[in-house]
């Protein structure tokens, strides 16, 4: 989970400019391109979410499923979806209007569907989101990475260009403006060498300068444009120059109105710089060697010339959230009954699909070999063998010696899993490549080394259990999406560490059977990971009433970004200066 840290800036005060530069901006047309991106996805922004769900009125289709097989010439996975019109309504009737409205401007380098890689991309998207169906305005700012597929733009444009300095020379750039998932998203693109890479991250481009570029480019976007947020929130070390730059830079331009709120998604990463790299966004690097900047303590005496980006985002943010405040998930993308990617609808009600859901995986991934006869109807034995699933990034702090132990572990219980995740680590992919090729051909276990959004919704609609067995998880999105898709047999196994301990409580708590939707472990040895398996089988193989029953609860728990948006609003509201 993330909390606020809300104190008193320690720069001195200044007399602010009154109002907001207006910018009118003619609409065109989105620009065609046959780019290919890393998790390319079917979202578009367009009609509601109500009229999404009357067209799933009856939920499981009539229509004959077209079955997978894993020697079909293209993946299930990469077939063509029809597009996913997602309102920009989060879609609950309790959503409240704020009346004290503001402009929020999140400065990032994920955005889902877009350009995910991790919990980042949809914390952002959902949080926009959110705030948008609230009634503020909200703009995301990222890069253009060439991986992007401009075609998951809705109105594409091309809205100014204008110079942003690096190293010594003003770099001529491009803004762009669209519209992703109901957001505004103004699209950065330098003419040098980055993004220019095949994935979101590990372009040949020095990716610690291009962010450092990337941070002062949209501040200086702001300066040209007149735009003046009252809000600039950025996320994770990528942007930790950011604060930087407007503190001691652009408040002594024009951009005189926004207050910094900060974001720590992930303290594994923090953002080590050389003092020279810093000073090729046109600050001084030296100016920062001290602790009470941007020195990192922990590296004293060991690198006592590195500087740490999210050490210095934190000093100079107004506000710095990392601890306490929970996130959600859209509701509006991930729910199973209106997910264009799942072969059959469901929900808590209607159920028939979540098999339907779970039989396609198996049969996809050669996990099933009976034969169906007919489109609604599966074979019980194979869809009674309990499917675990793991999606996940293969880093430590994800937990991958449990994962590869889970995977011994539920094949000896009798079950079935799927890991679905990249590592960036050589050394890690080694390792589950070789557990691949000793397990991909067998009966029970699948492990696929990439990354895929459409899948990784048919996998959370398929799966039984969801396995999040972190060392340690600010929030976790996993745990709220697998509940989410819960229906009639997913139920959370999860390690009790942050985020997850919040979210999902133990089965076999008597002092909390109220709240009971899962099965949790607090060790990190196999044991522990042991004790939690064989509890979760134990509970589906011999008592499916109160299986189903958890089930259906989860399913109807509400982790929608309603519940938490609110107390972003407070934080903003906290540190705004209001003219």
């Amino acid at each position: 989970m993330e909390n606020a840290l809300v104190g008193k800036f320690c720069k001195p005060c200044f007399h602010l400019s009154s109002g907001r530069a207006a910018m009118v901006l003619q609409k065109r047309k989105g620009i065609g391109t046959n780019h290919k991106f890393y998790c390319s996805s079917k979202f578009k922004v367009g009609t509601s979410v109500e009229k999404q769900e009357s067209s799933y009125a009856g939920l499981v289709s009539d229509q004959e499923i077209v079955w997978p097989s894993p020697d079909d010439e293209i993946p299930f996975w990469k077939r063509d979806f029809p597009s996913w019109n997602v309102s920009p309504e989060v879609p609950n009737e309790s959503t409240v209007k704020d009346s004290d409205l503001m402009h929020i401007i999140h400065v990032t380098a994920e955005m889902a569907p877009i350009a995910k890689v991790g919990g980042l991309g949809d914390v952002v998207t959902g949080l926009a989101r959110a705030s948008l169906s609230r009634g503020h305005t909200v703009d995301i700012m990222l890069p253009f990475y060439k991986c992007i597929s401009k075609q998951q733009i809705n109105e594409l444009e091309l809205i100014n260009t204008y110079d942003s300095y690096h190293d010594g020379n003003w770099i001529p750039t491009s803004a762009y403006r669209g519209a992703v998932s109901g957001i505004s998203v103004i699209f950065i693109e330098p003419s040098n060498e980055f993004f220019k890479g095949e994935h979101v991250y590990g372009g040949s481009y020095n990716e610690l300068e291009a962010y450092l570029f990337f941070s002062r480019a949209c501040l200086e976007w702001m300066q040209v444009t007149g735009t003046q947020p009252e809000i600039i929130h950025v996320h994770e070390w990528q942007i930790g120059a950011l604060p930087l730059l407007y503190w001691d830079m652009y408040r002594y331009l024009s951009l005189t109105k926004p207050r910094i709120v900060l974001t720590i998604h992930n303290m594994e990463h923090y953002g080590e710089c050389r003092q020279e790299q810093l000073s090729k966004c046109g600050l001084d690097g030296s100016m920062y060697a001290t602790t009470e900047k941007a020195v990192d303590d922990r590296t004293i005496g060991h690198n006592p010339e590195r500087l740490c980006l999210l050490k210095g985002g934190i000093v100079y943010s107004n506000a710095v959230v990392y601890y306490g405040v929970l996130n959600g998930i859209d509701t509006a993308m991930w729910n199973p009954a209106t997910d264009v990617f799942l072969p059959a609808k469901f929900d808590a009600q209607k159920i028939e699909g979540k098999k339907l859901c779970k039989y396609y995986i198996q049969k996809g991934l050669g996990l099933a070999t009976e034969s169906i006869t007919s489109s609604n109807h599966v074979p019980d034995a194979t869809v009674k063998v309990p499917l675990v699933v793991c999606i996940t990034r293969l880093v430590p702090q994800k937990g991958l010696h449990l994962i590869t132990h889970a995977l011994k572990r539920v094949e000896e219980l009798g079950g079935q899993m799927i890991v679905l995740g990249k590592a960036s680590d050589g050394r890690v992919e080694g390792e589950f490549k070789r557990l691949a090729d000793l397990h991909n051909r067998g009966p029970s276990i699948r492990i696929l080394l990439m990354y895929s959004e459409e899948l990784s919704h048919m996998l959370y609609a398929a799966a039984d259990m969801v396995l999040v067995p972190s060392m340690y998880e600010p929030c976790g999105l996993s745990q709220m999406i697998g509940m989410r898709y819960g229906s009639i047999l997913k139920v959370p196994v999860v390690r009790k560490t942050g985020g997850l301990a919040d979210t999902v409580f133990d089965m076999d708590d008597q002092s909390n059977r109220e709240m009971a939707n899962g099965f949790v472990f607090e060790g990190i040895d196999e044991g522990s990971l042991n004790w939690a398996l064989d509890r979760a089988f134990a509970y589906y193989k011999d008592k499916p009433d109160e299986w189903n029953g958890i089930v259906k609860k989860i399913m109807k728990i509400d982790n929608s970004w309603n519940n938490t948006a609110g107390k972003y609003i407070e934080i903003y509201n906290s540190v705004r200066v209001r003219s």
